[in-house]
This record gives structure tokens, sequence and C-alpha cells, in this order.
């Protein structure tokens, strides 16, 4: 006799989903007010959540959403399978009216292709192999693929690592693979997408230092700049450039902006304006650009703000001698080759940050208030740019952990730390406790955040990849 439908075995694909259903059940119930909850649309009802409740709502639908994702990647890579050119106008996709099983994906999603490709490329990339005996064989990226299927990752996470990886795997040694799979998955759990993003160029060059090269000759073949005016007298400027072009072009943009963001702060030194300077954050990056132009046209003198601005290029001492390895450029995450960042290196208006030769005095004590321009270049070597939230480097500023009036907290590395105006504010405001030493830097969180109080590392550390650290 049949079960009725609340009896009926869950399928095992569905398990999870079912399992996070109930748990977005259960907080969506303890989120709302005690003395009972006015029934109503969806919004009514998460209006009138506490904030530790929304904060636990949000956690679950995000975790019921990376299942549901990563089923349907599962899903488009058996529907893929099914489409192949061997089945000809019967394959699934074709024989349903869509030209290949990308289209079949976003046409049901109602997202791009370029979303549905993906999901593709994850559930084939994560999917167990099959021999022609019919045994399973584990998947391609089995770190990942357990990853996935526990909910640790999300689609997107996934993506970026198992395309790199195929892209260096022609290259590298396959267990040295294997330990940088493992750490890119054990970072990808820690961290947003935008930090692991720096993480896997990172993890690529080391995994692949001979590839370095060829990828960046090709992107340097890819720059390109293009001018045109439209109907409205605008004109449209589209660059797409490789590192070593954008440095010198980023940098000195970022420098004028962060002035002009420095003279709005209350209590600059100096006159205050006569005009409130209103413009949004791009419209002073059209400003910028355009006055640096006006001055290489006819002002023989440099601009203050870049009169102060170098592009810093950081590259390991046996780098510079050999020519082996890779290198960074302070505020681009992709990685450049060791014969690149040496010609910059020699560049007379670039500064080379190599680390492993012989060190400036960077401890100063309490000699002097003000962080030297040595210690930030060793600060934003272990910090990265916002040591809290990876902010780009330009937008950052060196601060003492430890206070200089009120807790005379001395001016040297192990006291200072760069972070972002908002961190810095919060990081304050909340009770954050930080400590630092010279390779790492960590967060803990006051009682109120977290109860147990587990110290968060932060800096540089937080997205590169470690391959001890790997679980």
């Amino acid at each position: 006799m049949e079960q009725p439908p609340h009896q009926q075995q869950v399928p095992l694909a569905l398990v999870a989903l079912e399992r996070d259903v109930a748990a977005l059940r259960e907080v969506w119930a303890g989120s709302m007010p005690a003395f009972g909850a006015i029934g109503g649309a969806a919004q009514v009802e998460i209006e009138q959540m506490s904030d530790a409740g929304l904060v636990q709502v949000t956690d679950a639908l995000a975790k019921t959403r990376r299942d549901i994702e990563v089923l349907l990647a599962t899903v488009a890579a058996e529907v893929t399978k099914r489409s192949g050119p061997e089945f000809g106008d019967v394959g699934l996709a074709k024989a349903h009216g869509f030209h290949n099983p990308a289209r079949l994906i976003a046409a049901s999603t109602g997202a791009s292709r370029a979303d549905a490709q993906r999901l593709i490329a994850v559930g084939t990339a994560t999917a167990q192999r099959q021999t022609f005996t019919g045994e399973r064989l584990p998947s391609r990226h089995p770190h990942v693929a357990a990853a996935l299927e526990s909910g640790r990752i999300g689609v997107e996470a996934a993506s970026a690592i198992t395309q790199m990886l195929d892209r260096a795997s022609a290259r590298a040694v396959s267990s040295k693979a294997d330990i940088v799979e493992a750490a890119l998955v054990d970072l990808a759990a820690r961290v947003p997408l935008d930090l692991l993003n720096r993480g896997v160029r990172e993890a690529e060059a080391r995994l692949d230092p001979d590839g370095v090269e060829p990828r960046e000759e090709h992107l340097r073949m890819e720059r390109s700049l293009t001018i045109r005016e439209d109907g409205h007298g605008m004109l449209h400027l589209h660059a797409r450039l490789d590192p070593e072009t954008a440095a010198p072009i980023k940098t000195a943009i970022e420098a004028l902006v962060t002035d002009t963001l420095r003279h709005r702060e209350p209590g600059e030194p100096g006159p205050a304006p006569v005009v409130d300077d209103r413009r949004s954050i791009p419209q002073i990056q059209a400003d910028a650009l355009a006055a640096i132009c006006r001055h290489s046209l006819g002002c023989e003198q440099t601009l203050t703000p870049l009169a102060k601005t170098t592009v810093v290029v950081r590259l390991d001492h046996d780098t510079l001698i050999t020519g082996l390895g890779h290198a960074r450029i302070d505020g681009i995450d992709q990685p450049i080759s060791a014969r690149t960042a040496r010609r910059m290196s020699a560049d007379a208006e670039l500064i080379p940050a190599v680390l492993g030769g012989d060190s400036l005095p960077l401890d100063l004590g309490r000699t002097a208030r003000l962080f030297t321009k040595a210690q930030r270049l060793a600060l934003a070597e272990r910090d990265g740019g916002c040591a809290s939230c990876g902010q780009n480097i330009t937008y950052v500023d060196a601060h003492h952990i430890n206070w200089w009036e009120r807790d005379t907290g001395p001016t040297d590395l192990t006291n200072g730390v760069l972070l972002c105006t908002p961190c810095h504010h919060m990081i304050h405001r909340d009770g954050w406790q930080i400590h630092a030493n010279p390779s790492e830097i960590w967060f803990t969180p006051p009682p109120h955040i977290d109860p147990e109080q587990v110290p968060r590392l932060g800096g540089r550390a937080r997205f590169e990849v470690r391959e001890g650290r790997a679980a």
C-alpha cells in the first residue's frame, strides 16, 4: 500500500535540503517576538525579527541556497552529459528546443548563460568518474567535491578553485596540486569570494611558476583602450589593462582620489572649504584622470599628491637575483613574472620591496609618533591592505594597536596595523582586541559578538594559501 506523502522516504539527494528547511523553520520561529508575531507577508514577519534572529535566518537561508546550487550543479552536469554531440539532434538539450545545455539551464534558472555554464563546469569537475566497466572513481577534485557536498563552500568558490586547478594541472605535480586544492578549500570556507580569488591567483603562481609569464604575456596582448562619443556628447573610455600597464595609472588616480577624500575629513589641517565637495567617487576618479592628462600636456611641476606616491613591487630576494618565481604589485591582485618585476624594479619611479634582503630599522619605539614610509611598506607586506576586511592598500592608514597617548604604545611593527576608516572605527567602537607579530595579525572579538572570543586571523595570511594550513 502506498505510504502517505509525509511518511514517504526522502530521496538521499534531498536529505540536505530537508534538513536545511527544518533548520530554517526553527530559526525563523525563534527570531519572532516572545509576545507573539503579527502574521502576514514575509516582509512583515522579517521586520519583527530580533537582530540576532535576523542574522541566524540569513545564515540558514545562505546554507539552503548553497545546497540547492550544489544539487543544481549536479543536475546541470547530467543534462550536459545527455546533451553531448554524440547524441546529435536527439540529445536532451536539442530535443527540448535548445541549442546547447547552457541555454536550457539558463532558461530554467532565469540566470545568464555565464551562470549556467558555471553550474555545468562545477558539476562536471566535481562529479564522480566512471570506468568502462562501470566502476565508480572519485572526482577529479575530491576536496572541492566534499566541501560542496557538506555545504562548506558554494558554487562560485568551487568554480574559482577548479578552473585554476584545471589550468595549472598540465604543468603542476599532482601531489602538490592535491595539497593546494585542500588548502584552497580550507581558505574558501573562511573568507569571502574576493579574498579567495586573491588566494587562488597566488596559489596558481606558486603551483605553476612557469605559467605566470605566458599568462602575463596573454594579458599584455589583450590590453586595449577605446574612446567613443555618444549622441549626447559624452565621451566613453573603456580600458582593459594588464597589471604592468595598469599599475602607474591606478596608483596615480588613487593618490589624487585619496588626497581629495582626506580633505573632506573633519579636523583636517588647513582652511575649511568654501563650497562642500559633493562629487561621487567615480566623478572624483574622472576628474583625477583629467588632471593628470592636463598636467602631462603643459605643467612642468609634479602634482603634489603624486609627488608622494610610488608604485611598490614586492618580490623575494632570490627572485630578484635568479629571475625565477613571481612578484606582486601593491593594489593589484594578479601576480607578475620575475622578468616583469625585475624590469619594473629598475625604473627610478618605482620602489622594489625586496623581501629577505637587508632590512631597514623599522622599530622606532617612543622616539616617533607617526609610522615611517619604510614601516608602512613592512606593514603592507604583512597586512596586504586593511588587515580586517582586505580593502585595497590605497585606502588604509597605519594605526597604533596600543594607542600612542593613552597606552604609551610604541611606533613599532608589532604595535602597528593597517586599517581602513570603517574598520578602524568599528574595532574601537565594539572593543575588539588586536595582537600582532611580524608575520601575522589576529583580531579577538568582544564577548557580545563571540562569547568564546575565538581569535580570527587577519592580514595577508588570511587569504594567502599556506599548504600547511590545509585541513
